[in-house]
């Protein structure tokens, strides 16, 4: 009974979402969205600003209540849960605007991150000692993971806009996920550091489910495998990279001529 309840398990989707809507009193930012993603899956959400995109995010990571329909994490309905709850639950995501205290130290940043979801949100007043170096060690090691290793002695508030991107990927990593959400990781990096986050994309463990809206289509079309277009908060077009290319609606509004000998 038991191995039939685990396959069953692993049969549902990494998030399914049902006729979700928000709404900010008259506004309607986010209409009857049917969203589903398996488990390991490379998803991106495109679409141009104003689409209902970072809206849609902070549905599915809790940090808005839907105001219609629901949303399940990998066969949990966690419409009504609290986003530090589906942190642990294994949901990690970034912001546009990056979340972190601008006092401290990228290194205590990253790894105060992982304490926070490890404790639900409330910090711990003692680690064991022997803990307290193997929670150091995942800090500096996400941190080397998107190259910012570095920095980790410097305050947050010195830091680039473009760096600050790779503290909040760096916050995110560290805690294990096994769904990343990445809301415009690429807004403020260099080419070069671009290229790096690209393959840190592409090289991420298959375990971990990648969802990320990006505006770079370079980016996102290179690492997504499958692409839901938004506009004016509906999803108006799903299908593979190829597929959104060769989309005359899509290239019109999204991509330009750029894209046509891609």
């Amino acid at each position: 009974m038991a191995q039939v309840a685990t396959e069953v398990h692993n049969a549902a989707p990494a998030l399914l979402l049902r006729g979700v809507g928000r709404r900010f009193g008259g506004l309607q930012a986010v209409r009857d969205v049917d969203l589903e993603i398996a488990v390991g899956e490379r998803r991106g959400i495109l679409g141009l600003n104003g689409a209902g995109k970072t809206t849609l995010f902070n549905v599915i990571s809790g940090d808005l209540p839907p105001t219609a329909g629901t949303v399940q994490l990998y066969g949990e309905d966690v419409t009504h849960v609290p986003a530090r709850r589906r942190a642990q639950l294994g949901l990690a995501r970034t912001y546009q605007q990056a979340r972190m205290l601008l006092g401290m130290t990228v290194e205590d940043s990253i790894y105060l991150s992982i304490v926070g979801v490890g404790g639900g949100g409330h910090l711990r007043p003692v680690i064991l000692p022997g803990k307290d170096r193997a929670l150091r060690e995942r800090a500096r090691e996400a941190a080397r993971r998107v190259a910012i290793d570095h920095k980790l002695e410097e305050v947050v508030g010195s830091l680039s806009h473009g760096e600050h991107r790779q503290v909040g990927l760096a916050m995110a990593l560290a805690s294990e996920p096994r769904m990343l959400m990445l809301d415009e990781p690429a807004s403020g990096l260099s080419r070069g550091e671009r290229q790096l986050l690209t393959n840190l994309l592409l090289d991420l463990d298959r375990g971990i489910t990648l969802v990320l809206i990006e505006h770079d289509m370079d980016i996102a079309l290179r690492v997504a495998e499958r692409v839901t277009m938004m506009h004016e908060g509906q999803v108006i077009f799903e299908g593979t990279p190829e597929e959104i290319r060769a989309n005359e609606l899509i290239h019109d509004l999204y991509l330009g001529r750029r894209h046509d000998d891609d």
